[in-house]
């Protein structure tokens, strides 16, 4: 009886050991891909980055300017002025919600028929 649960004992431990032999594999697994995934991230950043800069370089006003004067004929553009500019008070906003104050009838409505109607 006591060989048997040294026989036990011992297989426990075996199992336990493999167990957190491929756990520890797993778990440097993963470590490496979010190590992968953060370099990507980084780069990925990078690259943003340069084309925002790329982006201001090539959105320069003198250079849009003498772009839009080069292909005038083609375009037509003209260029911009401080008065084309308006102040947010100008903006025109919807009005508030509209309030019903009674049934709503429909005089011109066009019936239609059950096999018409969407599912």
């Amino acid at each position: 009886m006591r060989g048997l649960l040294f026989v036990l004992a011992a297989g426990m431990v075996i199992a336990l050991s493999v167990w957190a032999y491929q756990e520890n594999y797993r778990t440097q697994a993963m470590i490496g891909e979010t190590e992968r995934l953060q370099r990507e991230i980084g780069d990925a950043r990078a690259r943003l980055a340069v084309l925002r800069a790329e982006w201001a370089y090539l959105n320069r006003p003198d250079r849009l300017r003498d772009l839009a004067e080069i292909n005038y004929n083609d375009l037509q553009l003209l260029p911009l002025r401080p008065d084309q500019f308006g102040r947010v008070e100008q903006v025109a906003y919807p009005a508030a919600d509209p309030v019903f104050d009674g049934p709503i009838t429909f005089e011109n409505a066009v019936e239609v028929s059950a096999e018409e109607q969407l599912p």
